[in-house]
């Protein structure tokens, strides 16, 4: 179980030269980075954007999740819709309504229709990822398909370090909206850089939104999707109060969070590079292992978090090994959904996104309860713990499997 089987038609194409498939793997990574860099520049430019448009700063909070239900609503419908059409131009179709959707965002007159836009900008989100997955995959040799997703992904992780924080002080100084046309013109660059150099891989012309969506009655697809939702809910319900934990339990200003997030971001670049490469070589007990120090780590932020040096250096290890987790679950969600490659992989996304709901708002209830800032991390701790369930699970189904083979 250390690589997806191969994909596209039944009988492959030849594949491009290795100077291609990194091309191609960096403008597919493009789109990765815009998407990544607009799902959370909202959460940095959010005062602005709440006076920009005359609403409250928990008012403007329904723009992130506007978001993010696109991400979980999008995801397996285009998906399925799009398996039968040629990757290529689906990836572009998807990253030109991606740019609609900020554009619309840009443009945006009031609270109702910026709610609006950012649904839409949603939307693409998670087939984008599943369909430039696959794109990857194809380009490359069996042996170096996970290194290939990672590599998608990697833009995603690049843009916590690079985009966001060039987003938000663009957003600062230029005006809210001035971040999402930057996100537009990235985009667009995008849309150009796939039509120049990823080749052109055809869809699976026996698709239909039955078979895809015949994915979701497998076992593994389900058991995986709790993994995604509920064992990487846990690292949310940490990161979602990390200026608190900064501030309150660890005692420093504010001025020391934008530390500790670089410090995140390192690691989920980190994270995501390693993640390819150990899916090359053990897939499941990769994932495994991901989410068992996932949960360690988490019990470590329960006691680290009072210092500030040892916050950061578990921060860092947390993203680490939280960005891992993301790269072995959507190879693994690939290698599951059968014929219905995309669906799996997109999917994931929809799964983090929930994840995300999820710890965040397991997080703000032992606060509220007055467990304090800590107690989020115990909470991740418990979220793991039914994430590695999830995995025995599977790999019980699995053995069963063999055994009737």
């Amino acid at each position: 179980m250390s690589a997806p089987p191969a994909v596209g038609t039944t009988q492959a194409p030849p594949l491009p030269s290795a100077r291609t498939a990194v091309l191609a793997t960096v403008a597919l990574g493009l789109g990765g980075f815009a998407i990544g860099t607009t799902e959370f520049v909202t959460m940095g430019l959010l005062p602005d954007i709440a006076a920009g448009i005359d609403a409250s700063i928990p008012s403007a909070g329904h723009l992130i999740s506007a978001y993010a239900l696109g991400v979980v609503v999008g995801a397996p419908v285009i998906a399925s819709l799009g398996a039968r059409l040629p990757r290529r131009a689906l990836a572009m179709a998807l990253m030109t309504a991606f740019v609609v959707g900020n554009a619309l965002s840009a443009l945006a007159s009031g609270y109702g229709s910026l709610v609006a836009a950012r649904f839409v900008a949603g939307l693409p989100h998670g087939a984008y990822f599943g369909v430039a997955s696959l794109i990857a995959a194809s380009l490359v040799p069996a042996h170096l398909r996970g290194r290939a997703v990672s590599s998608v992904m990697l833009g995603l992780a690049v843009a916590n370090v690079a985009g966001v924080p060039a987003g938000t002080w663009l957003g600062q100084h230029l005006g809210w909206r001035s971040a999402y046309w930057a996100v537009v013109l990235i985009g667009a660059l995008t849309v150009l850089a796939v039509l120049t150099v990823v080749p052109s891989v055809p869809g699976r012309s026996e698709a239909s939104i039955r078979s895809e969506l015949g994915a979701l009655k497998r076992p593994q697809v389900i058991l995986t999707l709790g993994v995604a939702t509920v064992g990487f809910g846990g690292m949310f319900a940490m990161y979602s109060y990390i200026a608190p934990i900064v501030t309150e339990v660890a005692g420093r200003p504010a001025s020391f969070v934008p530390v500790v997030l670089l410090a995140f971001g390192v690691g989920g670049v980190l994270g995501t590079v390693l993640g390819g490469k150990l899916a090359d070589r053990a897939l499941f007990r990769s994932l495994v292992g991901a989410t068992l120090a996932t949960g360690v780590l988490l019990a470590v932020m329960v006691v680290a978090a009072g210092n500030a040096f040892t916050l950061t250096a578990t921060v860092f290890t947390i993203a680490a090994a939280a960005s891992t987790m993301v790269v072995l679950l959507q190879l693994r969600l690939m290698e599951v959904a059968g014929d219905a490659q995309m669906l799996g992989a997109a999917l994931n996304h929809s799964a983090l996104n929930a994840a995300n709901a999820l710890g965040a708002w397991l997080g703000g209830l032992v606060i509220a309860a007055g467990y304090g800032y800590r107690a989020p991390s115990a909470v991740g701790v418990g979220l793991a713990v039914l994430g590695l369930g999830f995995l025995l699970a599977s790999a019980v189904l699995r053995r069963r499997e063999l055994a009737a083979a």
